[in-house]
């Protein structure tokens, strides 16, 4: 039942304690407040490098050639290592590899016309499968296939900015012949990309093609593998048989660091999401840390209390109040103290979140500062047990006080 007397009597004991009380439920919602604030922050973190990997698949190993650092059978420091096709055909036969392509960037000129449009974009020679290196959505048309390698098509995947530049006035793209390095292909598909812009500035020809329309031979620049679901230990293994195919076909130290540049997306990725992981539990330690401090001042506040009304309270016991009267009277004291700083703490805390979110330009690693609710809830929920809890103890000694002993205290 809702005892008004005793509720009138805990805001009595408030209003004349306001700077106590004041001070005491700043310490717990600040407690909150830099909690929210910190696991905000930690989010905000993780969903920048998140959409920084949005660009490109988290499941794929890139292996570039690179020079000799080292001087192995014979061979001497400086060489430098030139894949083949060769090289892609004896790398794709590695186990847990889901899919794979080799990626050669075209140098010799890079503008690209249609009409009296032009522009200087990257140009790189793939397979087909490397749409699944790059998180490619297609907007018009198609990506490039087996039969475009296999028959030396003149055929070429734009970029959205590509086309925005280059395409006026909405025209369709699709079966339109633009000039590639000045040679004509034909466009079969305009495609987004969900991460960076760098990666809607390039188009796409099957490297076949490059191969003998800019003179290559069969040089081939880097290789990627795809591995759907794989595990870091996965990844290792077949970065690690690569190196012992490579080093034993071109003879070079296979720990030579130089020799080959490997990028390992699981293996990165994983240890991203792994220093998230301890940055959240790091945060948390510090947050709980200062909602502790925060419940401590109020246990110590309560004590003080108790103290000042010893006798007020050895009269209530010796006109019959029973202990429960008195420690409840101490604890919803407690609670309503705990409960009204948290609520505020928490209130700042997702306001500040949010104003944060919405005027924060954009930078790179650091995007939408959040909190899940049900977190923030949760840790308002245990503030408030962990008020109760302080308010018990001095609650607990003032039920225990005799009331001649309270009365005789001065």
């Amino acid at each position: 039942m809702f005892d008004i007397d005793k509720w009138q009597e805990i805001f009595n004991t408030i209003s004349k304690n306001k700077m106590r009380t004041l001070l005491t439920g700043f310490s717990v919602a600040w407690g909150i407040f830099m909690l929210v604030v910190l696991l905000g922050s930690g989010y905000g973190l993780e969903n920048g490098v998140k959409k920084e990997f949005e660009g490109d698949a988290v499941n794929y190993i890139s292996i570039n050639s690179g020079v000799m650092s080292k001087a192995y059978k014979g061979m001497k420091p400086g060489r430098r290592i030139d894949f083949s096709n060769e090289d892609y055909d004896m790398l794709s036969t590695i186990e847990n590899i889901d899919h794979s392509s080799t990626r050669t960037r075209i140098f010799q000129n890079n503008v690209l016309s249609y009409k009296s449009e032009y522009g200087t974009f990257d140009i790189f020679a793939i397979l087909p499968a490397y749409k699944y290196v790059e998180s490619l959505e297609m907007i018009n048309g198609r990506f490039l296939n087996k039969k475009d390698v296999d028959d030396f098509r003149k055929v070429v995947v734009l970029g959205r900015l590509v086309y925005d530049a280059l395409f006026k006035d909405g025209e369709i793209a699709v079966d339109k012949y633009m000039k590639v390095s000045g040679v004509p292909f034909k466009v079969v598909g305009v495609f987004n990309d969900p991460g960076s812009d760098r990666d809607l500035l390039r188009v796409y020809i099957p490297i076949s093609t490059a191969q003998r329309v800019f003179n290559m031979g069969d040089y081939i620049q880097s290789v990627h593998f795809n591995l759907e679901g794989g595990t870091i230990e996965e990844s290792m293994q077949v970065v690690e048989k690569a190196k012992t195919k490579l080093s034993s076909k071109h003879k070079f130290d296979p720990e030579d660091t130089r020799a080959l540049f490997i990028f390992n997306s699981i293996e990165n990725y994983q240890r991203f999401m792994s220093l998230f992981a301890g940055i959240r539990l790091f945060i948390w330690i510090i947050g709980v840390g200062t909602i502790i401090s925060g419940i401590v001042g109020v246990s110590n506040i309560m004590m003080i209390v108790v103290k000042e009304r010893t006798k007020e309270i050895g009269i209530r016991k010796a006109l019959g109040a029973t202990p429960f009267s008195i420690v409840s009277l101490i604890l919803q004291e407690s609670i309503l103290i705990t409960a009204f700083a948290g609520y505020i703490g928490l209130v700042m805390g997702v306001g500040l979140l949010e104003l944060v979110s919405k005027s924060l330009p954009a930078i790179d690693y650091f995007a939408n500062p959040e909190i899940n609710m049900n977190v923030a809830l949760i840790a308002t929920g245990l503030l408030v047990l962990a008020g109760a809890i302080a308010g018990y103890v001095p609650a607990q000694k003032a039920a225990t006080v005799k009331p001649v002993v309270a009365l005789r205290d001065e």
